[in-house]
C-alpha cells in the first residue's frame, strides 16, 4: 500500500470538515466503557498459575465428529473480561453456545463479585474457566459462544464441527 500526502499544509480541507470527527474522538476518550472482552477460547484444559497467569492447554476452533449429532466428551471455555470502575459488584452473565441460525445449544448462567484492584492504574478483571462435559452438537456448521456480561451481548468464539473424513 503507498501512501502519498500532500506538498503542502494548504492541500488539505479546511479543519472545519474534520471538527465533528474530532469532537466525536475527544468526547469517546470521556465516556466510560462497560465490559470488554480480551479473551474467549475453547480448548482441552485451562487453570490459573500460582502466578496468576492463565494457562491454556489444547486450544482449538474445528471439531471432527463421525457422524451427526455427534458429542463431545469434554472441553473448556476461557474467557478473560475486563470491567469499567463503575461495573464494581454482582454482574449476571450468561454464555449461549448457538447455532448459524441463532439456535441455542447449551446455556451458562451465573454472576461474577467484580471488584475494583488494589492498583487504581489496572482495570478490574473477571477470569471465567468453564469445563463442558458431554456437548451435543446436533449439526454440522459453525457454533459461536455469544456472551451477555455488562448489559452487552457479546460474540465471543467460534467453533466449527464437521463430519470426519467427509471432503470439503
Amino acid at each position: 500500500m503507498n501512501l502519498s500526502f500532500p506538498a503542502s499544509w494548504q492541500q488539505l480541507r479546511p479543519y472545519a470538515e474534520y471538527a465533528p470527527l474530532i469532537d466525536l474522538c475527544i468526547q469517546s476518550r470521556h465516556v466510560t466503557r462497560s465490559m470488554e472482552l480480551k479473551l474467549a477460547v475453547f480448548c482441552d484444559q485451562a487453570h490459573e498459575g500460582a502466578d496468576g497467569r492463565l494457562d491454556l492447554v489444547g486450544i482449538f476452533d474445528e471439531l471432527a465428529a463421525p457422524g451427526f449429532p455427534a458429542m463431545q466428551d469434554r472441553m473448556t471455555v476461557a474467557l478473560v473480561l475486563e470491567w469499567s470502575p463503575d461495573e464494581s459488584g454482582q454482574q449476571p452473565l450468561r454464555a449461549d453456545l448457538v447455532t448459524e441460525e441463532g439456535t441455542r445449544v447449551l446455556t451458562i448462567q451465573g454472576h461474577t463479585e467484580v471488584h475494583s484492584p488494589a492498583d487504581p492504574r489496572r482495570p478490574a478483571r473477571t477470569r471465567l474457566i468453564l469445563p463442558l462435559e458431554r456437548v451435543v452438537f446436533p449439526q454440522e456448521g459453525r457454533y459461536f459462544l455469544e456472551l451477555i456480561a455488562g448489559g452487552e451481548t457479546t460474540r465471543a468464539c467460534s467453533l466449527f464441527v464437521m463430519e470426519h473424513g467427509r471432503p470439503a
